[in-house]
């Protein structure tokens, strides 16, 4: 996402930069092709020419020209206008302190509304709560299978009448789950391919019905300016609390992201980044000023990982990276905690400067992921364990097992064992920084001594 403004604004930068002391003419300049770049990026004129000027007035007014470091100051700037423009933070919901929360979900057909009606279950369950998602659109053909099927892919129950009207089903629903100890629930509304008076009628009366805590509009990123348009709409008709905007993963310009709280005034709740159930996140401005000005997003990152990764696991392979015991099962398992985060190009972009944003697409190879897989599978428990067993004989069995040549085996076996010389540098380093006072450096969970006997408790645990 925003890989046009992201490259050029760096464009920018690297051109004010590269000029040393900065006048005010060459800030004018550099603003002139930043207005460029975000009207690219189908961000809505009002909120371009505000946006330009607020920066240009800053970064003038805060006598850049004098700094040490003035192109950085400067992108310090555009990255707090960002957060101003997207912001500010809000991921709250609010409660109905006498029965179930009722959260309307409305938008256009073909917005993502119905699969993101499952993203925001599957999200309020890992918050602990139990969400009941509601068929309320009973005219697209198809649409209460498809919410079935969603249901039940997260775990989540779905409430159904066939040939009810929206109104009722919706009032019938909420007793439902007043009845069934459910604490929020989700209407997934009906859409049209524009809006239309019967649509806002039909919208109106649920509203009036239910009474909802919150209603959020889900909107396709991709659509850019439409976006903006039908959120300017809806708010008007049903005074929506929220924005989810869907498709961001597939958005290169990110028009929509930047102008819909400018123009309507209301906050982007959520981002959905991909297809999967679990990719939903809860829009931070800050996170995604950075990730515009390529800084990338490590505490995304990290928070992705933390639902991911085993703990104990964690500690373990640390101690393993320690002892120099580090083995190919253990960097298989690695490559699908990676997979689950998102998949390397996703991670990759989410890490700051050269490693992120700066990283043409086209280097990051997910096939090439596949065929390590296939090699690391097609070879025998011992194998994976100690790599050097693989002779000239195991390596063609191998070859052949995952479909590649014994080239590709040996290019494995070279980098994996130079990755493992790395590793247990970086752990030496990492143990011996935690030796002086006042350094932390790494955390290596345990003791080899604590390791051993954790080991052995397991594998006495596992013989009962």
């Amino acid at each position: 996402m925003f890989e046009t403004i992201t490259k050029s604004l760096q464009s920018t930068f690297d051109k004010l930069g590269r000029r040393g002391r900065l006048t005010e003419k060459s800030i004018r300049d550099g603003m002139r092709e930043v207005r460029t770049a975000l009207l690219s990026a189908d961000v809505h004129f009002d909120v371009v020419k505000e946006f330009t000027r607020k920066v240009t007035d800053r970064a003038i007014g805060e006598n850049v020209i004098k700094t040490v470091a003035p192109s950085e100051q400067i992108v310090k700037i555009v990255h707090d206008e960002l957060e101003a423009l997207m912001g500010p933070t809000d991921t709250s919901i609010r409660e109905n302190a006498s029965g179930p929360t009722v959260i309307m979900m409305v938008g256009l057909q073909g917005s993502g509304k119905t699969t993101t009606c499952g993203k925001l279950a599957q999200y309020l369950v890992r918050k602990g709560h139990r969400p009941l998602l509601v068929a309320a659109d009973v005219k697209r053909p198809g649409a209460i299978d498809q919410l079935e099927i969603v249901g039940e892919s997260v775990g989540v129950d779905v409430f159904t009448i066939r040939g009810g009207s929206p109104t009722a089903i919706c009032r019938k629903s909420i007793r439902h789950a007043t009845q069934n100890e459910k604490d929020i629930v989700i209407l997934d509304t009906a859409g049209r391919l524009h809006i239309d008076e019967t649509l806002m009628v039909e919208l109106v009366e649920i509203q009036r019905s239910t009474k909802p805590q919150e209603i959020f509009l889900v909107c396709d990123a991709m659509t850019g300016q439409d976006a903006v348009k039908s959120a300017k709409e809806f708010d008007q008709r049903l005074a929506v609390d929220g924005v989810i905007l869907t498709k961001m993963d597939g958005d290169a310009r990110g028009g929509a992201a930047l102008s819909i709280r400018a123009i309507t005034g209301k906050p982007i709740k959520f981002v959905g980044t991909g297809e999967k159930m679990d990719r939903l996140e809860e829009f931070h401005p800050d996170r995604m000023a950075g990730r515009i000005l390529g800084m990338g997003d490590i505490v995304s990152l990290v928070e992705r990982a933390q639902e991911v990764v085993d703990l104990e696991k964690a500690e373990d392979l640390q101690e393993k990276i320690l002892r120099n015991q580090f083995t190919l099962d253990d960097f298989y398992e690695q490559l699908q905690q990676v997979k689950k985060i998102g998949g390397l190009q996703e991670v990759m972009a989410m890490m700051p400067g050269d490693l992120g944003g700066n990283l043409p697409t086209d280097q990051i190879d997910e096939s090439e992921l596949g065929r390590v897989e296939a090699i690391i599978l097609s070879m025998t428990y011992e194998e994976r364990i100690q790599p050097d067993l693989i002779g000239p004989s195991r390596r063609n069995r191998i070859a052949r097992g995952s479909g590649t040549s014994p080239a590709n085996v040996n290019a494995l076996l070279k980098q994996f064992r130079e990755m493992r010389k790395m590793m247990k540098q970086i752990g030496k380093m990492g143990a011996l920084m935690g030796k002086i006072p006042g350094i932390p450096g790494m955390k290596m969970g345990t003791s080899g001594k604590k390791f051993a006997q954790k080991r052995k408790i397991r594998r006495s645990r596992g013989k009962r």
